[in-house]
Protein backbone atom coordinates (compact mmCIF):
# COMPACT_ATOMS: atom_id res chain seq x y z
CA UNK A 1 0.00 0.00 0.00
CA UNK A 2 1.18 3.50 -0.85
CA UNK A 3 -0.47 6.66 0.44
CA UNK A 4 -0.06 10.25 -0.73
CA UNK A 5 -1.03 12.67 2.04
CA UNK A 6 -1.74 16.33 1.20
CA UNK A 7 0.93 16.53 -1.51
CA UNK A 8 1.80 19.96 -2.89
CA UNK A 9 4.47 20.60 -5.52
CA UNK A 10 5.64 23.91 -6.94
CA UNK A 11 7.93 24.77 -9.82
CA UNK A 12 8.77 28.37 -9.14
CA UNK A 13 5.44 30.14 -8.60
CA UNK A 14 3.53 27.43 -10.47
CA UNK A 15 1.59 25.15 -8.11
CA UNK A 16 1.60 21.90 -10.10
CA UNK A 17 0.09 19.59 -7.44
CA UNK A 18 -2.60 20.91 -5.11
CA UNK A 19 -3.21 19.12 -1.81
CA UNK A 20 -3.45 15.63 -3.31
CA UNK A 21 -4.36 12.75 -0.99
CA UNK A 22 -4.98 9.28 -2.37
CA UNK A 23 -4.50 5.65 -1.40
CA UNK A 24 -3.01 3.03 -3.74
CA UNK A 25 -4.04 -0.42 -2.58
CA UNK A 26 -2.10 -3.67 -2.59
CA UNK A 27 -3.12 -6.31 -5.15
CA UNK A 28 -4.92 -3.77 -7.33
CA UNK A 29 -4.18 -1.85 -10.51
CA UNK A 30 -4.28 1.76 -9.32
CA UNK A 31 -4.49 4.18 -12.24
CA UNK A 32 -3.59 7.85 -12.41
CA UNK A 33 -5.26 9.52 -15.38
CA UNK A 34 -5.54 13.03 -16.73
CA UNK A 35 -4.78 15.24 -19.68
CA UNK A 36 -1.24 16.13 -20.67
CA UNK A 37 0.03 18.76 -18.23
CA UNK A 38 -2.48 17.82 -15.54
CA UNK A 39 0.22 16.84 -13.06
CA UNK A 40 -0.11 13.05 -13.14
CA UNK A 41 3.54 12.46 -14.11
CA UNK A 42 4.71 14.90 -11.45
CA UNK A 43 2.63 12.99 -8.88
CA UNK A 44 4.22 9.69 -9.88
CA UNK A 45 7.71 11.22 -9.64
CA UNK A 46 6.87 12.49 -6.16
CA UNK A 47 5.74 9.00 -5.16
CA UNK A 48 9.04 7.40 -6.21
CA UNK A 49 11.22 10.20 -4.87
CA UNK A 50 12.39 11.72 -8.15
CA UNK A 51 10.73 14.96 -7.01
CA UNK A 52 10.42 16.13 -3.41
CA UNK A 53 6.96 17.41 -2.43
CA UNK A 54 6.95 20.94 -1.07
CA UNK A 55 4.47 19.82 1.54
CA UNK A 56 2.73 16.59 2.48
CA UNK A 57 4.20 13.11 2.66
CA UNK A 58 4.38 9.74 0.90
CA UNK A 59 3.91 6.56 2.94
CA UNK A 60 4.99 3.06 1.92
CA UNK A 61 3.09 0.64 4.17
CA UNK A 62 2.97 3.42 6.76
CA UNK A 63 6.71 4.14 6.45
CA UNK A 64 7.25 7.86 5.92
CA UNK A 65 9.29 7.86 2.72
CA UNK A 66 9.30 11.66 2.55
CA UNK A 67 11.04 11.99 5.92
CA UNK A 68 13.76 9.43 5.19
CA UNK A 69 17.36 10.23 4.47
CA UNK A 70 18.98 8.98 1.26
CA UNK A 71 20.49 5.85 2.80
CA UNK A 72 17.15 4.95 4.43
CA UNK A 73 15.34 5.26 1.11
CA UNK A 74 17.63 2.70 -0.53
CA UNK A 75 15.79 -0.19 1.12
CA UNK A 76 12.41 0.97 -0.18
CA UNK A 77 13.85 1.57 -3.64
CA UNK A 78 14.92 -2.09 -3.69
CA UNK A 79 11.23 -2.93 -3.21
CA UNK A 80 10.18 -0.86 -6.25
CA UNK A 81 9.94 -2.02 -9.86
CA UNK A 82 9.70 0.63 -12.58
CA UNK A 83 8.35 0.29 -16.11
CA UNK A 84 9.39 3.37 -18.08
CA UNK A 85 7.35 4.88 -20.90
CA UNK A 86 9.44 3.62 -23.83
CA UNK A 87 10.86 0.60 -22.00
CA UNK A 88 14.28 2.26 -21.45
CA UNK A 89 16.23 -0.86 -22.38
CA UNK A 90 19.99 -0.56 -22.71
CA UNK A 91 20.67 -0.83 -26.44
CA UNK A 92 24.12 -2.35 -26.01
CA UNK A 93 22.88 -5.12 -23.71
CA UNK A 94 20.99 -8.20 -24.79
CA UNK A 95 17.69 -9.22 -23.19
CA UNK A 96 19.31 -11.30 -20.47
CA UNK A 97 21.74 -8.54 -19.53
CA UNK A 98 18.94 -5.95 -19.42
CA UNK A 99 16.78 -8.07 -17.11
CA UNK A 100 19.78 -9.00 -14.96
CA UNK A 101 20.85 -5.38 -14.49
CA UNK A 102 18.93 -4.65 -11.23
CA UNK A 103 19.99 -8.01 -9.80
CA UNK A 104 23.64 -7.12 -10.45
CA UNK A 105 23.18 -3.63 -9.02
CA UNK A 106 21.28 -4.47 -5.83
CA UNK A 107 22.00 -8.11 -4.90
CA UNK A 108 24.98 -10.34 -4.25
CA UNK A 109 23.43 -13.34 -6.00
CA UNK A 110 25.72 -15.66 -7.93
CA UNK A 111 25.64 -15.57 -11.72
CA UNK A 112 23.78 -18.89 -11.70
CA UNK A 113 21.13 -17.52 -9.32
CA UNK A 114 20.73 -14.38 -11.41
CA UNK A 115 20.34 -16.36 -14.62
CA UNK A 116 17.76 -18.58 -12.95
CA UNK A 117 15.75 -15.51 -11.93
CA UNK A 118 16.10 -13.98 -15.41
CA UNK A 119 14.80 -17.16 -17.02
CA UNK A 120 11.89 -17.26 -14.58
CA UNK A 121 10.69 -13.72 -15.23
CA UNK A 122 11.21 -14.02 -19.00
CA UNK A 123 9.05 -17.12 -19.00
CA UNK A 124 6.45 -15.23 -16.96
CA UNK A 125 6.17 -12.59 -19.70
CA UNK A 126 6.14 -15.25 -22.45
CA UNK A 127 9.64 -14.49 -23.72
CA UNK A 128 11.50 -17.65 -22.78
CA UNK A 129 14.56 -18.40 -24.92
CA UNK A 130 14.89 -14.75 -25.97
CA UNK A 131 17.92 -14.15 -23.70
CA UNK A 132 20.45 -13.39 -26.42
CA UNK A 133 18.30 -11.11 -28.56
CA UNK A 134 19.27 -7.44 -28.75
CA UNK A 135 16.69 -4.66 -28.21
CA UNK A 136 16.96 -3.75 -31.91
CA UNK A 137 15.65 -7.23 -32.76
CA UNK A 138 12.49 -6.84 -30.65
CA UNK A 139 9.07 -5.56 -31.59
CA UNK A 140 7.51 -2.78 -29.54
CA UNK A 141 5.42 -5.24 -27.55
CA UNK A 142 8.41 -7.48 -26.89
CA UNK A 143 10.43 -4.51 -25.64
CA UNK A 144 7.67 -3.67 -23.18
CA UNK A 145 7.54 -7.27 -21.98
CA UNK A 146 11.31 -7.32 -21.46
CA UNK A 147 10.95 -4.07 -19.51
CA UNK A 148 8.23 -5.68 -17.36
CA UNK A 149 10.48 -8.69 -16.76
CA UNK A 150 13.25 -6.33 -15.61
CA UNK A 151 10.80 -4.43 -13.39
CA UNK A 152 9.76 -7.61 -11.55
CA UNK A 153 13.23 -9.23 -11.46
CA UNK A 154 13.75 -8.05 -7.88
CA UNK A 155 10.33 -9.43 -6.84
CA UNK A 156 9.08 -5.94 -5.93
CA UNK A 157 6.32 -5.02 -3.54
CA UNK A 158 5.51 -1.92 -5.60
CA UNK A 159 5.31 -1.57 -9.39
CA UNK A 160 5.18 1.79 -11.18
CA UNK A 161 4.21 1.88 -14.86
CA UNK A 162 4.58 5.15 -16.78
CA UNK A 163 2.40 5.14 -19.92
CA UNK A 164 3.02 1.40 -20.50
CA UNK A 165 1.05 1.36 -23.78
CA UNK A 166 2.76 4.33 -25.39
CA UNK A 167 3.57 3.59 -29.03
CA UNK A 168 1.74 0.25 -29.15
CA UNK A 169 -1.15 -0.83 -31.36
CA UNK A 170 -4.45 -1.48 -29.52
CA UNK A 171 -4.15 -5.27 -29.59
CA UNK A 172 -0.59 -5.29 -28.23
CA UNK A 173 -1.55 -2.63 -25.68
CA UNK A 174 -4.28 -4.96 -24.43
CA UNK A 175 -1.74 -7.76 -23.99
CA UNK A 176 0.47 -5.47 -21.89
CA UNK A 177 -2.51 -4.30 -19.81
CA UNK A 178 -3.55 -7.83 -18.96
CA UNK A 179 0.03 -8.87 -18.22
CA UNK A 180 0.34 -6.01 -15.72
CA UNK A 181 -3.01 -6.97 -14.19
CA UNK A 182 -2.05 -10.66 -13.91
CA UNK A 183 1.31 -9.89 -12.30
CA UNK A 184 -0.32 -7.48 -9.85
CA UNK A 185 -2.82 -10.07 -8.69
CA UNK A 186 -0.47 -13.05 -8.86
CA UNK A 187 2.22 -11.45 -6.70
CA UNK A 188 -0.17 -9.28 -4.65
CA UNK A 189 1.80 -6.10 -5.28
CA UNK A 190 0.82 -2.45 -5.27
CA UNK A 191 0.72 -1.32 -8.89
CA UNK A 192 0.40 2.30 -9.99
CA UNK A 193 -0.16 3.01 -13.69
CA UNK A 194 0.13 6.49 -15.15
CA UNK A 195 -1.92 6.59 -18.37
CA UNK A 196 -4.24 8.55 -20.62
CA UNK A 197 -5.37 5.41 -22.48
CA UNK A 198 -9.08 4.85 -21.89
CA UNK A 199 -8.78 1.25 -23.08
CA UNK A 200 -6.46 0.64 -20.12
CA UNK A 201 -8.81 2.44 -17.75
CA UNK A 202 -11.82 0.37 -18.77
CA UNK A 203 -9.82 -2.85 -18.82
CA UNK A 204 -7.74 -2.87 -15.64
CA UNK A 205 -8.80 0.19 -13.60
CA UNK A 206 -9.49 -1.37 -10.20
CA UNK A 207 -9.04 2.12 -8.78
CA UNK A 208 -8.87 5.27 -10.89
CA UNK A 209 -7.60 8.69 -9.77
CA UNK A 210 -8.39 11.56 -12.14
CA UNK A 211 -6.04 14.54 -11.86
CA UNK A 212 -7.33 17.84 -13.21
CA UNK A 213 -5.22 20.99 -13.18
CA UNK A 214 -3.07 19.58 -10.40
CA UNK A 215 -5.92 18.49 -8.11
CA UNK A 216 -7.48 15.11 -7.40
CA UNK A 217 -10.79 15.75 -9.14
CA UNK A 218 -12.44 12.32 -8.99
CA UNK A 219 -11.72 8.77 -7.85
CA UNK A 220 -13.59 5.55 -8.42
CA UNK A 221 -13.49 2.29 -10.39
CA UNK A 222 -13.49 1.40 -14.09
CA UNK A 223 -17.24 0.68 -13.82
CA UNK A 224 -18.11 3.88 -12.00
CA UNK A 225 -16.20 6.05 -14.45
CA UNK A 226 -18.82 5.55 -17.16
CA UNK A 227 -21.60 6.69 -14.81
CA UNK A 228 -19.97 9.86 -13.49
CA UNK A 229 -21.62 13.25 -13.74
CA UNK A 230 -18.32 15.08 -13.21
CA UNK A 231 -18.14 17.39 -16.25
CA UNK A 232 -14.34 17.58 -16.49
CA UNK A 233 -14.00 13.81 -16.20
CA UNK A 234 -16.76 13.29 -18.77
CA UNK A 235 -14.91 15.56 -21.18
CA UNK A 236 -11.76 13.49 -20.70
CA UNK A 237 -13.46 10.08 -20.88
CA UNK A 238 -15.81 10.77 -23.77
CA UNK A 239 -13.54 13.10 -25.71
CA UNK A 240 -13.03 10.81 -28.69
CA UNK A 241 -15.47 9.52 -31.31
CA UNK A 242 -14.99 5.95 -30.07
CA UNK A 243 -15.52 6.58 -26.35
CA UNK A 244 -18.38 8.99 -26.97
CA UNK A 245 -20.41 6.00 -28.20
CA UNK A 246 -20.13 4.48 -24.71
CA UNK A 247 -21.96 7.36 -23.09
CA UNK A 248 -25.52 6.56 -22.16
CA UNK A 249 -28.12 8.99 -23.48
CA UNK A 250 -29.90 11.21 -20.99
CA UNK A 251 -33.65 10.66 -20.96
Amino acid sequence: MIEAVHIDKYFGDNRVLKDISCLFEKGKSNLIIGQSGSGKTVLMKCLVGLYEPDSGKVLYNNRNFSAMKSDQRKQIRKEIGMLFQMGALFDMMNVEENVMFPLSMFTDKSIEEKKERVNFVLKRVNLENSNLLMPSELSGGMRKRVAIARAIAMNPEYLFCDEPNSGLDPQTAGVIDHLIEEITQEYDITTIVNTHDMNSVLSIGDQVNFIYKGALWWKGTKDEILETTNPELNEFVFGTELTSRLKKPNY
